[in-house]
Formats: structure tokens, sequence, C-alpha cells
């Protein structure tokens, strides 16, 4: 993963502010605001000792009651200017930290499969969530932090300074040798924040891979050994926690070091100086009360300090995930596909997988007419799939060109491509939700008779009546509530309410029985009547009527033609056709 540093992690952030910069100025308004109590108190305190040690007889009641006045005016000031704070400055951060998770949302819908087959879905989750809150705070305080410690900062050494400036300038060299030591454990900070979010990553992984699988779990009596890996992961996190505590604790002991060479350094010079006549005694009391005052800031920089680190680290985790490569994406003269023929050309193709180099086709060339059914078979890892999934370019070639009704695909933008395909693919997803929601999934805002007459035509109708609710039938996440067959037959009528121009089915019938094979694969004939289908099949039988048939291997398409052409070869397809028959 690529590492930021903090001048490019503001760079990035801080145009998030821009929708807001009123209420973020309003927010900065009134964080100058109540700095004004804690500045203002002091002058108040030395006024009142100076005149009572100087002339007593000039300290009256109305002197102090107007004195309480101005104090109490500027604390309802104070009062509504913390509120503001407290409400909308966290509401403004709570709207950057939505604006960021749609941000990143919207920019995976637009990752390629690459990026999904090579990162946890755990981790991504927690770049999406967990990391996000950290930038809500951060985003709300992060500006207030700053100019309250820098107008209490260059205020408190403006007031010290015309009090003593020696004893000022003696206070504010430890300053900056704070500051280095702070810098050090900040940066010490960061990486353990990092660890611990990667780990909280790793640790909803394992969890959320258990949980699906936990049918599996259960069927192999491997309930300890889901255990032990979750108590590693948890296990590893508490340490993580445990440095950070660590390195947390360590910084709090060298902020109290530093606040108590403060406080004496005031005490003994100020005391010296009193007695020298250096300094009066109640410029003193109003010294002491300033350098409480820049200690409580410095303090509160420092606490700051963890809230800071982070919001960093928040904010990497969520632009590597806004800094990942776009690798399949429209061209800028992309024309829309309105209906397409189904006439598909491979010219040349050779495709890798990116991650791993992977060669799966080289110089493959295929033609498939408009309206024909072709089929392929072949052995597992020969490129069935993955030939399919280059056509609505889940992935792109490595070299030559997929033609769509003579045009390269990839001059024909994303949506309209994918509009005019229809796919139901061997692994089945389902979402959570009713039936009448994954079906309706196929084309929004289509009726409820539109959906009904899909799901009659997918044989999935009369099963989904007998359900508890019908089609509004809750079916559990990836529809566990249902079997595989029904399952199967949900996806395949969510392509017949879809409507495509082109059909590619892989292993569309793999998990039905034989009489729900038979009324789908009719229904499937008839939706195919006119219409281009590629069809992927390891059950010989529901292919023997294709037009083609193509049987693919690593070394690419072997043989070809229709189901007795083939047979009459007596070569691969005639093998894996006598194997089907033994197998009966």
């Amino acid at each position: 993963m690529r590492q930021y540093k903090i001048k490019e992690l503001l760079g990035r952030f801080i145009p998030y502010f821009k929708p807001y910069r009123r209420t973020l100025i309003t927010d900065l308004i009134c964080a100058s605001l109540t700095t004004l109590c804690e500045l203002v108190l002091p002058m108040i305190i030395r006024n009142i000792t100076d005149t009572a040690m100087n002339d007593l007889a000039s300290l009256t009641v109305g002197l102090i009651g107007k004195m309480c006045l101005l104090y109490l005016a500027l604390r309802l000031i104070d009062a509504v200017a913390y509120y503001y704070m407290a409400n909308m400055g966290h509401v403004m951060g709570a709207k950057i930290e939505t604006d960021m998770r749609r941000d990143a949302y919207g920019h995976l819908q637009k990752l390629s499969s690459n990026y999904y087959n090579n990162t946890k879905v755990g981790q991504i989750m927690g770049r999406i969530t967990n990391d996000l809150f950290d930038v809500t705070e951060f985003a709300h305080h992060c500006p207030e932090e700053f100019l309250i410690a820098g107008v209490k900062l260059i205020a408190s050494f403006v007031i010290l300074g015309t009090i003593n400036w020696q004893l000022t300038v003696l206070i504010f060299l430890l300053v900056p040798v704070m500051m280095v030591c702070c810098s050090w454990f900040n940066i010490k900070m960061r990486a353990v924040f990092k660890r611990q979010r990667h780990q909280i990553g790793e640790l909803n992984a394992r969890i959320e891979d258990s949980l699906l699988g936990q049918q599996v779990v259960k069927a192999f009596t491997n309930e300890d050994l889901e255990n032990e890996k979750f108590e590693e992961g948890n296990g590893n996190f508490l340490v993580i926690k445990k440095d950070s505590y660590r390195l947390m604790g360590q910084f709090n002991l060298m902020t109290r070091l530093f606040d108590g060479a403060m406080y004496i350094t005031v005490v003994l010079a100020g005391g010296i100086s009193v007695i020298k006549g250096g300094i009066a005694a109640a410029d003193l009391v109003a010294y002491v009360m300033y350098v409480s005052t820049l200690i409580a800031t410095i303090r509160r920089i420092v606490e700051f300090a963890e809230q800071f680190q982070r919001g960093m680290t928040g904010i990497e985790r969520f632009l590597q995930i806004m800094d990942a490569d776009i690798e399949i994406f429209d061209d800028p003269d992309a024309e829309e596909l309105e209906k397409t023929t189904g006439h598909v050309e491979f010219k040349n193709v050779t495709f890798e997988y990116p991650d791993d180099h992977n060669q799966v086709f080289d110089g493959l060339n295929l033609e498939i007419r408009p309206g024909e059914k072709v089929a392929i078979v072949g052995p597992s890892g020969g490129g069935k799939t993955t030939l399919c999934n280059l056509i609505p370019r889940f992935y792109d070639v490595s070299a030559g060109e997929i033609l769509l009704d003579g045009k390269d695909i990839r001059k024909y933008s994303l949506k309209s491509l994918r509009k005019n395909i229809g796919m139901v693919q061997q692994d089945v997803y389902l979402f959570s939700g009713s039936v009448m929601d994954n079906i309706l999934y196929g084309r929004i805002g289509a009726t409820k008779e539109e959906v009904i007459e899909a799901a009659k035509r997918a044989g999935a109708h009369d099963f989904i009546m007998e359900l508890k609710d019908g089609y509004d039938t809750y079916i559990g996440e990836r529809g566990v509530k249902l079997s595989g067959g029904q399952k199967q037959r949900i996806s395949i009528a969510r392509v017949f309410l879809k409507d495509p121009a082109m059909l590619i089915l892989d292993e569309a019938t793999s998990a039905l029985d034989n009489e729900s094979e038979f009324e789908v694969a009719r229904s499937l004939e008839e939706l195919a009547k006119g219409r281009t289908t590629l069809t992927i099949a390891h059950r010989l039988s529901s292919i023997r009527n294709s037009d083609r048939i193509l049987v693919l291997t690593d070394s690419g398409i072997v043989e070809e033609g229709n189901h007795d052409e083939l047979l009459a070869k007596k070569g691969l397809y005639y093998e894996f056709y006598q194997l089907a028959n033994e197998l009966k």
C-alpha cells in the first residue's frame, strides 16, 4: 500500500471543507471567542490585586461589580459560542465523513474484479466505516484546536512579555524542546494506529469469513479451529492496543514533566524577581495564571495529538481506496450501445490476470454470429468463465480485441454494454431482502405483473407462491433460506426481467434437479430465440441442441461443431460424453 506524508494527507483532505466553509468560518470565530474568558480573567485578577495592594480605597464594590459584569458577559458569549462548536461543528464533521464515505463507495463501484480478488472485504468495510468515524472528530476539532492553540500561544507570549520579558523567554525556550519530543511520539503513534486499523480489518475479515461459512464449519466440526484463528487475531489486536497505550502513557509522562518544569521555573525565577523588585506581586499572580493557560493549551495540543494521528490514519486509509486504479473505464469518446445484434468476434485475444500474470488465452480467435446458440465445454481451468467475463468487460484483454457488432467493446460505454448482456453465473448471488427485491434487480421499476411473468418463465413462480409470504418472503443473506435450485431459478428470473439482447449462461442449470432443469431449459430456449446465447456447461445434456459447441482447453479451442459432429470425431468431446454417460 502507498504511504503518504502528512502534508499530502492534509492537502487531499482540506477540499472537503469547501461546501461547508461558512460553517467552518463561524466555528473558528466561535473558537476564538471561547478564548476570551481565559485571556481576560487573569487581567481582571491582576487589576483587582494591584489596586488592593497599591490603593485599597479605590477598590470599590462598584468597580468589582463592573468587572464581574464584564466577565459574565464574556461567559455568556463563551457559552453560546461553545454550543455552536459542539453542535454545528460536529454536524460539519459528520457531513464531511458522509461525503468521504460516499466518494469511497462510489469509487469502489468502479474498481475491477481484480481489486476485489486481492482485497479482503473486511478490510474494505473497516476503511469506509471505522476509519471514517475518527475523521468526523478530526474534521471538527483540527481547525479549532490549531486556531485556539495559536491564539493562546501568541496572546500568552505577548502578555507575558509585557509583564517580564526575561522570564517569558526562559519559559518559551522549553516549548520547542517539548514540540520536538511530541513530534517523535506522533510518528510512533501514527505507525501503531495504522497497525491497529489494519488488524481491525483483518479481524473483521476473519469474522465475516467464519460466519458466512458457518454451515461448513459445523459440517466439519471445526468450531475449535475457528475459535483458535479468532483468538490469534484477537490476541494480535490486544498486543497492538497495548503498544498504543504504552506510547500514550510515555507521551503523557513527558508532557507532565515539562508542565512541572515550567511551573518550577515560574515559581523559582518569579519568586526571586519579586524579592529583587523585578516584578510586582500582582504581576506574578497574573503571570502564574497565564502560564497555567499556556500549559493547559500545550496539554490540550498533546491530548489532541492522539486524535490527530487517528484522523491522519483514517484519511490515509481512505485515500488508499480512492487511489486504487480504475482498470476498467469508459473511453472519452465512448458511444452508447442501444441494441446489439449479438455478433461477437474475438480477434487475436491474449489475456492474463493482472495480479499473478497467469496467462489464460494467447491469440484466441472466435466468431459468434447473431442469434447463434454457442456452448462451451472443457476441463476446469481452461478459461470458459474467463472468456465469458471478457465480453461484459469484467476484465480487459491484454492484447487483441473483442468486437461487438463490428466495433471494439471498449468503444461502448460500460453501462450500455452491460445493459445489453444478461448473465446467470455459476455462483448465484442473492441480496438480503425479499424475493421481489431480488427479481426486480434485473430491471428496477418493473411492475409486479412483469416480475411475476419473469418468474413464471423461469419456472420459479410455483415454489415462490408456496413460500410463507410469497414474493414478499425474506430470503436471508445470500438467499440462505432457499435451496440451491430455488436460488438459481430466481437468478434466472432476474435475467428474464432484464430481457437482454445477449445471454451468457455460466452453469445456469447446474443446481437444478432433472424436472426443474427441463422446465428452465425450455424457458431459456424460448428466451434465446433471436438472441445470441453463450452457454457454459458441464452437463452435456443441456447443450445438445446448441448450434455450435466449442471445446476449450488451456491450449485454446481444440474442437468445434454441433453435438453429432463432435461425437463423430471421437475426440475430447466424445470422451466427455462417454464419461457423462458412465456417471449416470
